[in-house]
């Protein structure tokens, strides 16, 4: 049976050959395979089909353009004169698998096998850049920076971020991002990406990290990054080395500064008693005032008043009696 079959695709290359029979691509691209017929062939149909053996493959397309499958608008057969071509695009990894350029012909097709093997895009080197601008120096006031890997070029790509050391690199993140915080960096620091995916891996530069001054909280780091601009931290290392001393005084200013608050405090309390015993006595003297102009005021009105009554009785009795 074996032998039946070499003989058949031996005299199957007789009459129509391929110029190849394993086709290596990458996803997303696409091939085109050439092959040439005898004469006596040329208005049978051609077609490209895929499976494992001859009378189980499936017709993906053909030149009569008859046939219709999901793969039919990426898959195009043409013939010009003798020549036959085969175009496949879009590839995908489950494209993967064993192919068949036939003719038809009475009782037994002439068909040529074809291996085709689809496969990632290497990757290349990737590139890491800062999300926070580093112009702005917000490492030197302890604010935390993100770094980003990609693109790398290359398909089914997936990142990592790893600390360099003497040993062996130890992993910080599956992720395209890297996070550096005052909690997290130390002096001498060195970190890279990792681009990879089936076929090849790369790694980024170096990422370096510069610790001037460590602490949880408020610490002041320099990141030095390949075609980033360089930058120190002089201006806030002073900064940081005048508040620590300020907010250091020695035991006997400190000793001193509270008994003189002390001593304000009630210094204070006495001042604000004796002003609040004035104040009453104003108060009081104020409103007795003020009482006394009142009664003033009505023992005026009234002895006005009083008086004018009787100037008023006067002249009436005045004007009242007879001429004499």
């Amino acid at each position: 049976m074996k032998m039946l079959c070499f003989i058949l695709l031996f005299y199957d290359s007789l009459q129509l050959s391929c110029d190849r029979r394993t086709i290596i691509a990458h996803v997303g691209g696409e091939f085109l395979l050439t092959c040439m017929f005898e004469d006596s062939f040329y208005f049978s149909k051609k077609y490209w089909c895929g499976g494992p053996s001859r009378g189980s493959c499936e017709i993906l397309a053909d030149s009569e353009g008859v046939a219709k499958t999901k793969y039919t608008h990426r898959s195009v057969v043409v013939q010009v004169r003798r020549r036959l071509f085969v175009k496949v695009t879009n590839l995908q990894i489950d494209d993967s698998g064993v192919y068949w350029v036939g003719i038809d012909k009475p009782y037994s097709d002439i068909m040529v096998p074809i291996t085709l093997n689809v496969t990632q895009v290497p990757v290349s080197k990737p590139r890491i850049w800062p999300l926070n601008a580093l112009v702005d120096r917000p490492t030197c006031w302890g604010q935390p920076v993100t770094v980003r890997c990609g693109p790398s070029i290359g398909t089914g790509v997936w990142y990592a971020w790893y600390h360099r050391s003497h040993n062996k690199d130890i992993l910080l993140s599956s992720s395209s991002d890297l996070t550096l915080h005052c909690g997290t960096v130390k002096n001498g620091d060195n970190h890279y990406c990792l681009a990879s995916n089936d076929v090849s891996s790369e790694k980024s530069d170096i990422l370096s990290v510069q610790v001037l001054q460590p602490a949880d909280k408020n610490c002041i780091y320099a990141v030095r990054l390949q075609g980033q601009p360089s930058y120190d931290c002089a201006d806030r290392m002073s900064t940081a080395a005048v508040t620590t001393s300020t907010m250091a005084p020695s035991t006997f200013q400190a000793s001193t500064y509270r008994f003189s608050q002390i001593n304000q405090t009630e210094q204070d309390f006495f001042f604000s008693k004796a002003s609040a015993g004035l104040q009453l006595w104003y108060q009081v003297l104020r409103w007795s005032l003020f009482a006394s102009l009142l009664i003033f005021l009505c023992v005026f009105l009234r002895v006005t008043r009083t008086k004018n009554l009787e100037n008023d009785k006067r002249k009436r009795m005045f004007y009242s009696r007879p001429d004499s």
